[in-house]
């Protein structure tokens, strides 16, 4: 079992940046990658961003140039730089990780980007 915890949601401006991180535990070993979804009221989840563990990453069209998403292998911890953030970036942003034979969720931060 792999265990994530998100932080870092909250109300900005939009223009204005957050850091999301996410903290693993437990069967740590058996993650092949991590990402970050979002999922607006009314939409459906989608994929923000992700990184392998060998560093690769992908971003959502919508979000190249303005997301980063980086790890610390240390620290077991994946984060999600978010810089000129718009009101459509608004939703709940969730944790994930790619266990091979299961996939693992965390509870998920509320973004809410003020216009």
């Amino acid at each position: 079992q792999v265990q994530l915890v998100e932080s870092g949601g909250g109300l900005v401006q939009a223009g204005g940046s957050l850091r999301l991180s996410c903290a693993a535990s437990g069967s740590i070993f058996s993650i092949n990658a991590m990402g970050w979804y979002r999922q607006a009221p009314g939409k459906q989840r989608e994929l923000v961003a992700g990184i392998t563990s060998g560093g690769s990453t992908n971003y959502a069209d919508s979000v190249k140039g303005r997301f980063t998403i980086s790890r610390d292998n240390a620290k077991n911890t994946v984060y999600l730089q978010m810089n000129s953030l718009k009101p459509e970036d608004t939703a709940v942003y969730y944790c994930a990780a790619d266990g091979g034979v299961q996939d693992y969720w965390g509870q998920g931060t509320q973004v809410t980007v003020a216009s």
